[in-house]
């Protein structure tokens, strides 16, 4: 059900770029009215509190910009084709979404960097978000949001890749980190060469996470590979973890509920998934540590050596 609805989200970002580009040769072109812009701010003022799309032409691109209101996809000509180098707006991302809703489709984010240590691809700070087949590379985080318990994430098709950092003194920064949202759903992604901090940790009421790869076989100084620090219900299965030798904690791959219990977590499902240390690595840990209490369900899991499957705490 988890992938099928995900794939069914990314369906709707096909659209013709030929014919899109026809009409204008503007880099940043509103496909329901046919303008171009030169500047991806320009496009998104011109849908102000509407919906429409903005295609974005094959390049290299150092803007930025924010969203205040509406309903606004984001999509690359060709996926990959569209880059975001190192530029962020308020201080905060090369995306700065507070509007109604925000789709992403296509597009790499890398270099973002910021003083407070939490430059991002995307900073949602409210609203709805889909992202697919987008990648977030080599930056202080991926993607960064608020509390937002009325709206839902979804991620697929991703890859986060040289994020995290721990250098900041408000804490670490990680390839994710999702507020209170009522729902994050990630599939079909994955999580590498961490630099910091969780590959993934959310506070979002539920959390799914599907069909996806955290390999921290090149990871530096990281944490946990999925954080769920104030509960969740939902469901962990069929992924793929590896854990690598730098390590800040090698306590455990998955923590639930370590700083408090927001949100229950009975009946959160951890099955079908493969745990293992990389082929160098020799310790002994832990592949789910709960703080929560909550009636887990966890199951039918394949674990390598090295590895306990559940310790309470």
């Amino acid at each position: 059900m988890l992938i099928a609805g995900a794939i069914a989200i990314a369906g709707i970002f096909v659209i013709p770029m030929a014919a899109v580009f026809a009409q204008s040769s503007a880099p940043f072109t509103v496909v329901e009215t046919g303008q171009g812009f030169s500047q991806l701010q320009q496009a998104v003022g011109a849908i102000g509190d509407g919906s429409a799309t903005i295609a974005i032409a094959p390049g290299t691109y150092r803007q930025c910009a924010v969203q205040t209101a509406g309903s606004v996809t984001y999509l690359a000509a060709k996926p990959g084709s569209v880059i975001f180098d190192g530029v962020t707006c308020e201080g905060k991302a090369a995306l700065v979404l507070r509007g109604r809703e925000a789709s992403v489709s296509g597009i790499v984010f890398r270099g973002m960097a910021v003083p407070d240590f939490n430059g991002a691809g995307i900073r949602l700070e409210q609203g709805n978000l889909t992202v697919a087949q987008s990648w977030f590379t080599d930056s202080q985080q991926g993607i960064l949001t608020g509390d937002d318990r009325s709206s839902r994430i979804v991620i697929d098709k991703s890859t986060f890749s040289g994020l995290g950092t721990c250098e900041g003194s408000g804490g670490c920064a990680h390839s994710i980190y999702i507020g209170d949202y009522g729902h994050l759903r990630v599939t079909r992604s994955r999580f590498e060469k961490g630099r910091g901090g969780h590959y993934m940790k959310a506070r979002a009421a539920r959390v799914d996470v599907a069909s996806s790869s955290f390999d921290d076989s090149a990871g530096q100084e990281t944490n946990y590979m999925i954080d769920l620090p104030a509960g969740a219900i939902g469901q962990i299965t069929n992924n793929w973890f590896v854990q690598g030798q730098s390590k800040e904690n090698y306590s455990a791959f998955i923590a639930v509920g370590a700083e408090g219990k927001l949100h229950s977590s009975d009946g959160l499902k951890i099955a079908g998934n493969d745990a293992r240390l990389a082929p160098s690595v020799r310790r002994d840990t832990i592949f789910v540590a709960d703080w929560s209490g909550a009636r887990l369900a966890i199951a039918d899991n394949t674990l390598g050596i090295g590895l306990k499957a559940f310790e309470r705490r």
